[in-house]
């Protein structure tokens, strides 16, 4: 990604998300699929990657809802700070959790390509990351 592009990005994320809780929020999750992604970069085998890619794309797909439920907290429950507003803890216990779950993810997805690991244990963190979203969801209406 360019320099420029990036400086835009960052400051449109800054206005639309704030620099407190929720863009903290919104950016744990796109650190955890990076690190998803880093880490499936280096495995040899083409169909466990190609699994685990699958995978990798369903979590990209729900950065788009993050971003959403961020945006939409940062107008409800304004924050620039990083104490949890009022009426906000549900979503932001489970906006924290879904990173949390993305981040072991990505362990599970590093155990695979050791070999030491399955892929149905990826999966079942992946769906406890989108779980975590659908209970973010729930708790924004």
């Amino acid at each position: 990604m360019k320099l420029f592009p990036r400086r835009r990005r960052a400051r449109r994320l800054d206005k639309e998300l704030g620099k407190g809780l929720w863009r903290q929020a919104h950016d744990r999750y796109v650190r955890g699929l990076d690190r998803y992604h880093q880490v499936i970069d280096g495995v040899k085998d083409d169909s466990t990657y190609s699994q685990l890619v699958l995978i990798g794309d369903e979590l990209a797909e729900q950065l788009d809802t993050v971003y959403e439920l961020c945006r939409r907290a940062q107008i409800s429950h304004f924050s620039d700070g990083l104490q949890v507003p009022g009426g906000a803890t549900k979503l932001h216990s489970s906006l924290s959790r879904a990173a949390n779950h993305l981040a072991t993810t990505a362990e599970a997805a590093a155990m695979v390509r050791l070999g030491h690991g399955e892929l149905v244990a990826v999966r079942r963190r992946a769906d406890q990351v989108k779980e975590a979203l659908k209970d973010a969801s729930d708790a924004a209406v």
